[in-house]
């Protein structure tokens, strides 16, 4: 078993013990992780990058392992597959000779 079933596993244990899969579903998780992605904004509002409190962002990040962890659970979604595809379609989208050290989006380049 590797650390994300290992994880997934843990939160589909926690969840099932608390009766909370009844409110799990696609649409209820994603609006729960950009709420926590919002939280995790929080942490870097109206100071520098490196002034943000690192407990903090420990916390709300890991909510928003959670929340994506327990959506793709609930829509039968492979958490390396899709990441790994996802790295190769960027990988076609911006090609190291054309993007290496610039920040613009893959239409601009």
């Amino acid at each position: 078993m590797n650390d994300i079933q290992i994880i997934t596993e843990a939160l589909v244990e926690f969840r099932n013990e608390r009766d909370w899969e009844q409110f799990h579903n696609p649409k209820d998780l994603a609006i729960a992780l950009n709420i926590e992605a919002g939280e995790l904004l929080e942490g870097f509002i109206w100071k520098d990058a490196n002034a943000a409190n690192p407990e903090k962002i420990k916390e709300e990040l890991a909510d928003v392992f959670a929340y994506a962890f327990l959506m793709a659970d609930k829509c039968g979604l492979n958490v390396k597959d899709i990441v790994l595809e996802k790295i190769r379609q960027n990988s076609e989208k911006y090609p190291v000779e054309k993007a290496k050290g610039n920040a613009k989006k893959y239409n601009e380049i």
